[in-house]
């Protein structure tokens, strides 16, 4: 395979992983900030209340920030993370959701767009 050719791959790797990733991470972490808040009393006290809820996805929204500046560093944290993630959410209890394994799962691929978009770019 020629290098450019390596290249708009490992492009379209690196951009899909980081976009994805971005939206899917604020989407959960808010999704995570609100959800509990209600039982709180709602309003700011009851987010700020829950706010425990969401640190798994602001720690995922920092290393999709290592991620950015050093591909193979966050995609190797990302993916190892996802991977300890699908075990923690999914494995570790008797409750099993679709939603969450997919979720997990698809930060594992993503995270490994990374690595592999630092493999192709490696050699240039």
């Amino acid at each position: 395979m020629n290098s450019n050719k390596k290249v708009k791959i490992a492009n379209y790797l690196r951009y899909t992983a980081r976009y994805v990733l971005l939206v899917l991470g604020i989407l959960v972490f808010i999704f995570a900030l609100l959800s509990g808040s209600e039982g709180y009393g709602g309003g700011i006290k009851g987010i700020i209340q829950n706010s425990p809820n969401a640190i798994p996805w602001l720690i995922l929204l920092a290393l999709i920030y290592v991620a950015w500046k050093w591909e193979l560093i966050g995609g190797t944290i990302i993916t190892l993370i996802g991977i300890a993630m699908l075990y923690f959410f999914n494995f570790r209890g008797p409750n099993f959701f679709l939603v969450t394994f997919f979720l997990c799962l698809a930060i594992i691929i993503l995270g490994s767009f990374f690595i592999i978009s630092w493999y192709l770019r490696k050699d240039k």
